[in-house]
């Protein structure tokens, strides 16, 4: 006989917390201490910045990096430094964060809305081909959740049109698509360091490219717009001052060190997991394709069938929860549905929006995802052992086991 729900008064699979985040010991305060007592706190006085952005761009197989302070920064950067003009169109997917398609915006751009694949959540390159039109410059494909999304199709497209392709990699920490690192493998890449990340300074946020030009003006955008041989007040773009702080940066050279091997960790977790999940009727984890050869892992992803797993999904949720598995649903709505792009509420920017309407979006997948089916686990759960994976997996099967009684307490609404 199965052990009763610990949401019905049984005993839980688990008690005890998964890994906390983020990870720190000493060699973190001796970094940043090091860099507090320099003295030299700014991008441009001290040497913590540009050693890691030459690490980081080394360890993702790319040329150039440019850190910046925050993953949404470094997306319109990217698209400006990319040459997009006012009303050009951007290709993003439907299920993401706000940021993949506000940014579009702030770059006084327009963002047109592509549905992900049901089993891979990320962009559907079939459905890219069909939203181009002659005022289409750049496709955002990200790599959702950190598993690469199609990469060769999308630049087999974006050759066909003469796209640029924007790699929105915030997920993507030392994941590859063929064995090429995430972020070396369009024309350029964004990645967020925000504390939930899989490398994390708290916030911040990184450019990476092999174009020596498109880096050279990403630099001079993020840095007031500044050139190499000019006089300190001399601004040759629309710009800022976005350059990342030398704390962050001492903070995620010793962080970096650790990102290798988490990474690893987190990729055989996310494995194991899914071969045990997938097993139970009903529940998908993320297809992943064979070209996938790393996933960063920083979530793993699930579809529930109701109809098929026998219990809705909010109900599973709670019983996991109180089982100790800290699962959730992810976004409530696709990026079109949301009340910013319904309303258009963009501020300064398109001041020509009159034509736009998102109600129109057809994105049944993304829809579906997050009305009902979607089950996110954090990233630090699969920094776990494999005795930890076991709880997850063995939670998920209680579950199962209990979906009759689950089902008939989401049809009383209790």
């Amino acid at each position: 006989m199965t052990a009763s729900l610990a949401l019905l008064g049984g005993t839980p699979v688990r008690t005890r917390p998964f890994p906390s985040w983020p990870i720190f010991d000493e060699t973190d305060e001796a970094r940043v201490l090091a860099a507090l007592r320099s003295g030299k706190w700014g991008r441009l006085a001290g040497d913590q910045v540009a050693e890691f952005e030459r690490r980081f761009a080394a360890m993702h197989g790319c040329a150039h990096a440019v850190a910046v302070v925050n993953g949404t920064v470094s997306l319109r950067i990217a698209l400006m430094a990319a040459g997009l003009q006012a009303g050009d169109e951007v290709i993003v997917p439907t299920y993401t964060f706000l940021s993949t398609a506000t940014a579009v915006v702030e770059a006084n751009a327009v963002p047109v809305f592509v549905d992900v694949d049901l089993d891979t959540f990320n962009i559907d390159p079939a459905q890219v081909e069909a939203a181009i039109t002659p005022r289409t410059r750049a496709i955002i494909p990200v790599h959702f959740a950190g598993q690469p999304a199609d990469m060769e199709a999308i630049l087999a497209i974006a050759a066909r049109h003469d796209l640029f392709v924007l790699e929105d990699a915030a997920h993507a920490h030392g994941a590859m698509w063929r064995d090429r690192p995430c972020g070396a493998i369009g024309h350029v890449a964004s990645f967020s360091f925000q504390s939930s990340k899989n490398l994390t300074s708290g916030e911040g946020g990184i450019i990476t490219t092999n174009d020596a030009a498109l880096a050279e003006s990403c630099r001079s955008i993020h840095n007031c717009g500044r050139v190499p041989g000019g006089i300190w007040y001399e601004h040759h773009v629309i710009s800022g001052n976005y350059r990342l702080g030398e704390l962050q940066g001492a903070l995620l050279n010793s962080q970096l060190d650790r990102l290798d091997a988490q990474t690893a960790t987190r990729d055989a977790n996310g494995r194991y997991l899914a071969s045990r999940l997938g097993a139970l009727p009903g529940l998908y984890p993320q297809t992943r394709p064979a070209d996938c050869t790393r996933h960063s892992q920083h979530l793993f992803m699930a579809r529930l069938d109701a109809a098929l797993f026998g219990a809705p999904r909010a109900v599973v949720l709670e019983a996991l929860q109180a089982e100790g598995i800290p699962a959730v649903g992810g976004y409530g709505y696709p990026l079109p549905d949301q009340p910013l792009f319904r309303n258009k509420a963009f501020g300064p920017y398109l001041p020509d929006r009159v034509h736009l309407d998102y109600t129109r979006v057809s994105c049944p997948n993304s829809r579906l995802i997050c009305a009902e089916q979607s089950l996110w686990l954090d990233q630090s759960m699969l920094l776990g052992s494999r005795a930890d994976m076991d709880d997850i997996a063995d939670a998920f099967e209680k579950v199962h086991a209990h979906r009759d009684t689950l089902a008939a307490r989401a049809a009383q609404g209790r």
